[in-house]
């Protein structure tokens, strides 16, 4: 039976006095009983396109890609199928009350557009709200409709069981006695003695349970943990469950007394305490820690900590987070009025913002800060390992604070920057601290529109050095470069050659003079270098797989003259790590304060072996050598010509032959010695979810030679997959799975333990158990061992004693995965659960 909206719920046009033709769906709708046709079938047909509802083709007309053709079929001579606004998850709140009513059942009676009453498999259905019970009595005028016997309600995916029901439909206000519910969006469910319906979205419940264990069909089953409480408020829209007068009880017993408790029911943000924090640190005692969320605008948030520490006092903390269109950033803060230890304040600070600017003609303007400041020097060995203060800054003895206005504009670009370091001196290992630049002027013009398919570039800086000279050993300066280049690349599917020539002039301006007497200083340099390559392809087989095979044999030479730079100082320059993409550049050097005399030929090839269906490297081969045809006299200071007509060997292999396997390698290889001079090989292991091996040799003849190992692996079989959602048998007995979870860091040289986190994880498919023990390294001569213990129940909070583990497992261990892991876990849909 179809009830049209009635004048409480309607629209201003269901307002208007009804006519005659309005009766008539009642009245056929009883004829039809009376007649012995199931009403459902009427009521279906009047569903499928509600007057008040325009056509599905009204919003977006369906055409036919090739023929443009309206109504546009498959294969099969069927129409195709285009979205509907009927299947929306979620009905927009001013057609809620144009949606028609439907009832149906064994058998109805009542007065046209006063009353229904249906016995025996009774059925109310409006929008995406649902009524199904014994006997139901519907008053039009009232919008009520009252619900006894075996009452069930599924509101939105939404469930509700219980005996007696008042609910007026449209406002969805009421009440429920003797309920059982279960909530889409997590699986949570409980039961209450009743269940108030405040509105639409808002709903009170009584001597309330609460928990997200799946159950069983064992007699004697109870949930691994519950909320018990006096009260529950359940807030749909925001997502909050409010708790009152509660306790939590773990396998049977009561762990946790709660007078009052907010909590998620789905993984949507929302304000209110998290859960705190216990730790036990050897320098702080005991620690406590109260974490506050305030969820202030989809694009803002805030977190606001207190901490008290046995031995040092009380902390403050905050972190602030925005996100708009056009900028973003992040503010922390820690402070600490008075700590016992150090018998001072200590206080912390750190800024990040991004933002730009796109003015039409003018350009784009971008903005970017990022500033850090500790109050002292011991900050980093204090704090660096603290649960309350576990900033990623805070492990760092070099603290940059850069702020950077940059300007582009079609071939131009623009840029004023200034970058001050905050060094954390240590008395038994002291750092040299790096140069601020107060400030940096930097502008580059490439044109895009040269003829004659030439390219070229040119690059002016001008940056003021300013350092503490008692450590540094030299004098500030003002330096000025200009780096101009142009090429003319040659390029056909095949082979490509590149010849290109460079000019640097460097000019510096010093506060003192130099051991020459001298306060100023200019260089200028010219180089030239030629890079070629060929590309052969071909069809193969190997190990039974088809193949693309290339090989791409390359050839670069440089040539820079010597210009004496002996005398100047450094101030952002370093030699070149040596690798494959170094091997193929001008300079040895990064920075400009030196530019090496070069007369190199570096001749390298490499194979790949390509899937032809999606053309990703399944097999890569390399290798390549620099040969010198002079002596290198540029140098570092302290570093030693280069002399040697042949350089080291670069070998490299990798592979993914599967997309659970991968294999990478680089070994610097010196044919004098007839050895290694570095290696790096790496393997990782990945066959499914939560299942993880990966390995990692680093050597560095006679400075460091390690080996990394990193794991996340199930140690038992009885769940599944899903990451706790268990097969059938592990449902049954109630039994989870353990995993342990780790990595590693061992240095052979030393002959001990650099890093170590070991952990072992256990789900419980409502509950994960975390216990994770780890070793890092904080100094040459120190490190800090943690032990982090930790209750996750599923869809409701965490417990932690120490810092949390997760976060430590998260930054340590590689390819690691969480157990439950909301942003893996895609949201329901209201139709998965629709009756």
């Amino acid at each position: 039976m179809q009830i049209p909206p009635t004048p409480r719920a309607a629209s201003a046009a269901a307002q208007r006095p009804l006519s005659r033709p309005t009766l008539r769906p009642l009245v056929y709708a009883l004829a039809l009983a009376w007649c012995g046709v199931p009403p459902g079938a009427f009521a279906q047909g009047a569903a499928a396109q509600p007057a008040s509802t325009p056509p599905a083709s009204a919003a977006s007309t369906p055409t036919s890609a090739s023929t443009g053709d309206a109504t546009a079929q498959d294969g099969w001579g069927r129409p195709q199928l285009h979205p509907s606004a009927q299947l929306q998850e979620t009905l927009p709140r001013d057609v809620r009350p144009q949606l028609p009513l439907f009832v149906r059942g064994d058998r109805v009676t009542g007065q046209t557009d006063l009353n229904v009453r249906v016995e025996g498999n009774a059925e109310l259905r409006r929008g995406d709200t649902t009524i199904r019970a014994d006997r139901l009595e519907y008053l039009a005028p009232e919008d009520l409709a009252k619900a006894r016997g075996q009452v069930h309600i599924n509101r939105a995916g939404n469930i509700f069981d219980g005996t007696a029901l008042d609910l007026r439909v449209e406002a969805f206000q009421g009440f429920f006695t003797d309920a059982h519910y279960r909530f889409l969006a997590n699986g949570a469910y409980g039961d209450a003695t009743r269940v108030d319906f405040v509105d639409s979205d808002r709903s009170v419940v009584h001597d309330a349970t609460y928990t997200t264990c799946e159950k069983n069909d064992s007699a004697s089953w109870t949930p691994d943990w519950i909320l018990r409480a006096k009260t529950i408020h359940l807030d749909q829209e925001e997502d909050v469950g409010v708790a009152d007068d509660g306790v939590l009880e773990f396998k049977g017993v009561p762990v946790l007394p709660i007078p009052h408790i907010s909590f998620p029911l789905s993984d949507k943000r929302k304000s209110g305490f998290l859960p705190p924090t216990f730790g036990l640190d050897s320098r702080s005692g005991f620690e406590y820690s109260q974490p506050y969320y305030w969820n202030i605008a989809p694009n803002r948030d805030a977190t606001f900590t207190g901490t008290v520490m046995g031995r040092r006092g009380v902390n403050a903390g905050g972190d602030f987070r925005y996100l708009e269109s056009n900028y973003r950033g992040e503010l922390k803060a820690q402070y600490m009025p008075s700590d016992s230890l150090r018998d001072r304040e200590r206080w912390t600070y750190s800024a990040k913002h991004d933002g730009s600017i796109d003015a039409a003609g003018v350009g784009n303007l971008n903005l970017h800060l990022n500033l850090n400041r500790v109050s002292d020097n011991d900050y980093w060995r204090d704090f660096g390992h603290a649960s309350s203060l576990g900033t990623n800054v805070m492990l760092e003895r070099l603290l940059p604070s850069e702020m950077a206005l940059s300007w582009a504009a079609r071939d131009m670009t623009a840029q004023v920057r200034t970058l001050k370091w905050q060094t954390q001196q240590d008395i038994n290992a002291p750092i040299v601290p790096p140069y601020d630049r107060m400030p940096q002027l930097q502008w580059r013009y490439a044109p895009s529109d040269l003829r004659h398919g030439l390219e070229s570039s040119v690059e002016i800086d001008a940056t003021r050095f300013e350092a503490d000279r008692f450590l540094t050993h030299q004098p500030n300066a003002d330096r000025s470069y200009m780096l101009a280049q142009v090429s003319r690349p040659f390029r056909t599917p095949g082979s490509f050659v590149t010849p290109r020539l460079q000019l640097n002039a460097t000019n510096y301006q010093f506060d003192s003079p130099l051991i020459n007497g001298s306060k100023s200083a200019s260089r200028t340099v010219p180089t030239f270098s030629l890079d070629s390559g060929l590309v052969f392809e071909r069809d193969t087989r190997l190990l039974g797989r088809s193949f693309v095979q290339t090989l791409e044999p390359r050839a670069f030479y440089t040539y820079t003259p010597y210009r004496d730079q002996h005398l100047l100082p450094i101030y952002d320059t370093a030699a070149n790590d040596f690798n494959f993409a170094t091997i193929y550049t001008e300079n040895a050097y990064g920075g400009n304060d030196r530019i090496a005399d070069n007369n190199l030929l570096t001749l390298g090839v490499t194979t790949r072996f390509l899937d032809p269906d999606t053309g990703a490297d399944s097999l890569r081969l390399g290798i390549a050598q620099r040969l010198r045809f002079k002596d290198q006299n540029v140098t570092l200071p302290g570093e030693a010509p280069a002399t040697d007509r042949v350089s080291d060997v670069l070998l490299g292999a990798g592979t993914n032959w599967t997309p659970q396997w991968g294999f990478d390698s680089v070994v610097q290889y010196n044919p004098h010695t007839r050895r290694s001079v570095r290696s790096t090989v790496s393997a990782n292991y990945t066959p499914g979810n939560y299942r993880t091996l990966s390995a990692a040799y680093r050597m560095q003849r006679g400075t460091s030679e390690q080996i990394d190992l990193g794991w996340q692996w199930p140690l038992s079989s009885s769940a599944s997959d899903a990451g706790g959602r268990k097969d059938a048998k592990a449902a049954r007995t109630g039994s989870g799975r353990w995993y342990t979870v780790g990595r590693l860091d061992y240095s052979m040289r030393d002959k001990k333990l650099v890093d170590m986190v070991v952990g072992f994880e256990y789900d419980g498919c409502c509950w994960v158990g975390r216990v994770v023990v780890d070793r890092l390294q904080s100094s040459l001569i120190t490190a800090n061992t943690r032990l982090l213990f930790q209750i996750e129940f599923v869809g409701f909070s965490r417990l932690s004693l120490g810092q949390d583990p997760l976060a430590a497992l998260k930054q340590n261990v590689p390819r690691y995965q969480p157990l439950h892991d909301p942003a893996a876990r895609a949201l329901p849909s209201r139709f998965s659960n629709y009756d």
